[in-house]
């Protein structure tokens, strides 16, 4: 299915996420007519975006015809969100929520349908490079075709029939970018402790992270394999390897994280 084919698309949200799903929906081909950008308080890089490409901007939605309603606020205030602009979700109308936590049966209970596609995108959307975990019960074959059409303007897509994997997937890839980042400090940091000055550490930091990533993109070899390409026996990769792989280093802590994100992905859901 093309982006040509599908709207009115009424997007919910203009904050960072939003704003970059609804560039990669222009840039693929939507028509600026057929989007909708709803906030109460939208920010200077939503009312530039909208000026940009001849985009309506609203405080409400109330009243605007909504063949797909796009959910990209905040899990905290989702419920009174729906709340007030259920009148605007038809029979007609596709429901996709990239809100972390909240649940398929809230999401079709707060705005009364079942076409209800909840999906977790991360940020590397805003440069089309993200990747998406979704799911979708009770849709139609036309409503995945359209959602995957939508969420795979910001990347790739993966689909899912458990639902409860969209709490897995919030908190590998929807927050793993923060883990990446992190990663950049603590090596910056690492770097400073030998002698470099910080703009030194952060350049080497970056470039390395960014550069391996580029890499393993343009390389469909195992990870495990571009590492083991990496070890020389008794080297220095070995060395700093045999502190990392430790019983008690990067994998138990990472498995440690990404447990904690979604156990807190599940009780955003409850809450």
């Amino acid at each position: 299915m093309s982006l040509s084919d599908i709207g009115p698309v009424v997007l919910i949200g203009a904050g960072k996420m939003g704003l970059a799903l609804a560039r990669g929906w222009i840039t693929g081909g939507l028509p600026p007519d057929r989007l909708v950008l709803c906030d109460p308080q939208p920010g200077e890089a939503a009312v530039k975006f909208a000026a940009e490409h001849g985009v309506r901007l609203l405080a409400s939605p109330i009243g605007v015809l909504t063949h797909v309603l796009v959910l990209a606020v905040k899990p905290q205030i989702i419920y009174d969100v729906m709340s007030e602009i259920q009148p605007i979700v038809g029979g007609y109308t596709l429901v996709i929520s990239i809100a972390a936590g909240i649940p398929l049966v809230g999401l079709s209970e707060g705005l009364l349908t079942d076409r209800v596609v909840r999906a977790m995108p991360n940020t590397p959307a805003q440069i089309g490079r993200g990747i998406s975990g979704a799911v979708g019960l009770k849709i139609t074959d036309e409503d995945r075709e359209t959602a995957n059409a939508l969420l795979s303007a910001a990347g790739q897509v993966v689909w899912f029939d458990d639902e409860a994997k969209i709490d897995a997937v919030t908190a590998v890839s929807g927050s793993g970018p923060a883990y990446v980042f992190y990663m950049v400090e603590a090596l910056a940091a690492a770097a400073r402790k030998q002698g470099f000055d910080e703009e030194q550490a952060m350049i080497l930091a970056r470039a390395t992270v960014t550069g391996a990533a580029a890499l393993m993109d343009a390389d469909p070899t195992p990870a495990a394999t571009l590492r083991e390409n990496v070890t020389s026996p008794n080297g220095t990769t070995a060395a700093a390897l045999k502190v990392l792989m430790a019983p008690d280093g990067l994998e138990p802590l990472l498995d440690r994280a990404v447990d904690a994100a979604r156990k807190r992905s599940e009780e955003l859901g409850r809450s």
